[in-house]
């Protein structure tokens, strides 16, 4: 089966060059597309200086809408390569080992439609995570004490990851691996989110197909976290971002009531006035 990577660049030139140069030598990518989301800082000029025949750069010009790039890269992918397997990568991401993509890739077989790696961000490992209801998404919601919820009933045990492949609700969207007839049966990504909630409404959507998810806990790859997104939104912003995108899922793939979306709007909001307080005192 064929094997492509999709890499999202909005105004992050530097950054994708640095994973473009980490895989262009890789012969089990059949090709690397880079979509630039119609960025604002010449990155798409740059970027198309790096093309070859097996690095192509393409431009998404309707929308900065992370979801639609990806959905731009996919069609287009499907549409030359036919039916393969696709790595979709955030630009800030180090791959360890050539041998770590072939591994992922092998993974897809029989009802596996997703193969996500064990991801180091931050100090930290993200394998994956189970999927919410409403009530646990306010939980998640509440100032202070969400970090508790989020441990409790969003995570899996680390037990959980002891065999090599480990099934999950949902692996990180910064980087994972799909199969182009998953894409196709679940009619691609949903662009109604911006930055978040990605993963959460493709595992929902995929939850109702015959496929399953999986974490290969033997690759891993490197994550630089919100080094792209940092670069383009504040803190205060990301939130509003985040919450936005919160909001959506609930409503429209958790089919929340008003009485439910009241209460998540009110934990939002008292979240957001704590932020502002604290990025007040940081400043002085």
């Amino acid at each position: 089966m064929k094997l492509v990577m999709v890499i999202v660049n909005y105004n992050d030139y530097k950054t994708t060059k640095d994973l473009i140069d980490n895989i262009k030598d890789y012969k089990c990518l059949n090709g690397i597309i880079v979509v630039d989301n119609n960025s604002s800082d010449g990155s798409y000029e740059c970027l198309k200086k790096l093309a070859t025949n097996k690095i192509q750069i393409i431009r998404n010009t309707e929308s900065r809408n992370f979801s639609a790039g990806l959905n731009f890269g996919a069609k287009y992918v499907i549409k030359k390569f036919g039916k393969c397997n696709i790595i979709f990568s955030n630009s800030d991401i180090i791959i360890k080992s050539e041998k770590d993509l072939i591994r992922l890739s092998s993974d897809i077989i029989g009802d596996i439609g997703i193969v996500g790696p064990v991801i180091e961000q931050c100090g930290e490992i993200n394998r994956g995570w189970l999927l919410s209801n409403v009530w646990k998404e306010i939980l998640y919601s509440l100032p202070v004490v969400h970090k508790y919820f989020k441990k409790k009933y969003l995570y899996y045990d680390d037990s959980h990851y002891e065999k090599e492949i480990s099934y999950v609700d949902v692996v990180s969207g910064c980087f994972f691996l799909v199969s182009s007839n998953v894409l196709e049966e679940i009619d691609y990504f949903d662009i109604n989110t911006f930055l978040y909630y990605e993963e959460n409404i493709l595992a929902k959507k995929v939850s109702n197909t015959k496929y399953k998810t999986v974490v290969d806990n033997k690759v891993s790859i490197i994550h630089n976290h919100s080094v792209s997104i940092d670069k383009s939104f504040k803190r205060v912003n990301k939130y509003k971002i985040l919450k936005e995108s919160q909001k959506y899922y609930v409503k429209e793939y958790l089919e929340a009531n008003k009485f439910q979306l009241m209460l998540l709007w009110l934990t939002n909001k008292f979240s957001l006035i704590i932020l502002y307080i604290r990025c007040l005192f940081r400043r002085y």
